[in-house]
């Protein structure tokens, strides 16, 4: 199912904020930082380098990119997991995994 110009800006609205909310306690134990601003979440983080996720909607193409590790994720919407997801990892969990990832780099 292919999501419309309008859904596809709810659904990745709702899910931009849904990551940043399940992002916040990490954030806050580790010591790094969730901005949501413009439609773009960043996490900053300045240990154990410094570094920035990216991850904005592409509504041209109806997905979520997520730039992290030098790496580039591409997320559709996957409609029977009711989420933008790679290869069935949604976008909160591949962004708990590569900011675990990231901070175990310490």
């Amino acid at each position: 199912m292919s999501l419309s110009e309008q859904e596809f800006r709810v659904k990745s609205d709702e899910a931009l904020n849904a990551a940043r909310h399940a992002l916040l306690p990490l954030a806050d134990s580790e010591g790094f930082e969730v901005e949501l601003q413009n439609g773009v979440l960043n996490l900053v983080f300045e240990e154990p380098v410094e570094t920035k996720f990216v991850v904005s909607p592409n509504a041209p193409v109806r997905q979520i990119w997520v730039s992290a590790m030098s790496r580039s994720f591409k997320l559709s919407w996957a409609p029977e997991l009711g989420a933008f997801a790679l290869e069935a990892e949604t976008l909160p969990q591949l962004l708990d995994r590569l900011t675990h990832t990231f901070l175990a780099q310490a």
